[in-house]
């Protein structure tokens, strides 16, 4: 399973990186948006993982742009990972077409059951974890 993170913040790149080494899965990293969207354009993911607040382009706008790509990468899951906890952004999050929120600092088997999850319901083959 290869997943892609865009989040500016090294050191929550760190956490889930290791936590999805354990599971055998592999992590591309992007420190900004823009950086996620060429990465996107230029390989192949299951998954994408995207914090909300970043320099430049936030994670809504970034989740926007994946969904209104005409090809099939448009419909990867994506799951925002946020500390944010406004009352109203899940709802906000799934608007804009997140599948899932995971709330920072996030635990190994929510990630794990988020990711399984989003795969099983947009029917993404390969590993689950």
């Amino acid at each position: 399973m290869n997943i892609l993170f865009i989040e500016d913040d090294p050191m929550n790149r760190r956490v889930v990186k290791d936590m999805l080494d354990v599971a055998g899965a592999t992590m591309a990293e992007a420190s900004w948006a823009e950086e996620g969207l060429a990465m996107l354009d230029a390989d192949s993911f299951d998954v994408v993982l995207v914090d909300l607040r970043m320099p430049g382009m936030d994670g809504f706008e970034t989740i926007q742009r994946i969904r209104a790509r005409g090809d099939a990468k448009g419909e990867l899951p994506i799951i925002v990972v946020t500390a944010d906890t406004a009352v109203d952004l899940r709802e906000r999050c799934l608007a804009v077409g997140a599948d899932d929120v995971l709330f920072k600092p996030v635990a190994m088997d929510a990630l794990f059951d988020s990711i399984g999850r989003v795969l099983a319901i947009r029917g993404g083959g390969g590993m689950i974890l």
